[in-house]
């Protein structure tokens, strides 16, 4: 279970508004995630990024966090010219080669995001962790998903229990302000990630939610 001295990380992906970056940071996130892949709802050019990554966030900078989804090196090098990254976050098909090569490349650590939907998913792990830096593990998107991740399900944490996980990791799915006690005690997680469980609309954060979010994992 996590030390209780140590209070769980937090990371709020999706920001694209003042709004929900100030009200990340005033509640308290470690982290906030800007999505960089078209498709999504939540997409923001790096233009708005290097905007939001700027703002004085209420005294607090939490690490930024560029989620990538099977980006070519030219686009991480146009984001990376603008927005301060702390954390590339690749949430595609990226083999384990890839993700050592994006990270020597550019010098930034590696959050490999992988889908878990069965045991057989974590076996993954295996052989990307000599060249990540931390795992996201996340839900398997359904059958005829459009997004890789941010379908607001979530997984059988069962599948975690007594795991040994040889990289920090972070638990993403289907996180809510309602269940997310439960699934810290369920997984033993240090470090969540919450993006359409804190939604009003689909793509549009709601300042409540996250501080509701923050507050009941950092006291989880």
């Amino acid at each position: 279970m996590p030390d209780s001295h140590a209070p769980v990380q937090v990371k709020i992906c999706g920001i694209n508004d003042a709004e929900a970056y100030d009200a990340a940071c005033r509640a308290g996130a470690d982290l906030v995630g800007f999505v960089f892949y078209p498709p999504s709802p939540r997409y923001v050019s790096p233009e708005q990024a290097a905007a939001l990554a700027g703002r004085s966030g209420n005294g607090r900078r939490p690490l930024c966090v560029g989620l990538f989804v099977d980006p070519d090196d030219a686009l991480i090098a146009e984001v990376l010219e603008q927005v301060p990254l702390g954390l590339l976050q690749l949430h595609g098909e990226e083999t384990p080669e890839r993700c050592a090569a994006i990270r020597a490349r550019f010098g930034l650590p590696v959050m490999k995001a992988l889908g878990i939907g069965s045991e057989a998913d974590l076996d993954l792990i295996e052989a990307y962790a000599p060249v990540v830096d931390r795992f996201l593990l996340d839900a398997k998107a359904p059958p005829g998903a459009s997004l890789p991740g941010g379908n607001a399900v979530s997984f059988d944490w069962s599948l975690l229990a007594g795991r040994a996980i040889p990289r920090p990791w972070m638990l993403a799915g289907g996180l809510t302000p309602l269940n997310i006690a439960q699934a810290i005690r369920a997984t033993g997680a240090t470090a969540v990630d919450a993006s359409s469980g804190l939604e009003r609309l689909r793509g549009v954060k709601d300042p409540v939610l996250i501080a509701a979010f923050i507050a009941a994992a950092h006291s989880a």
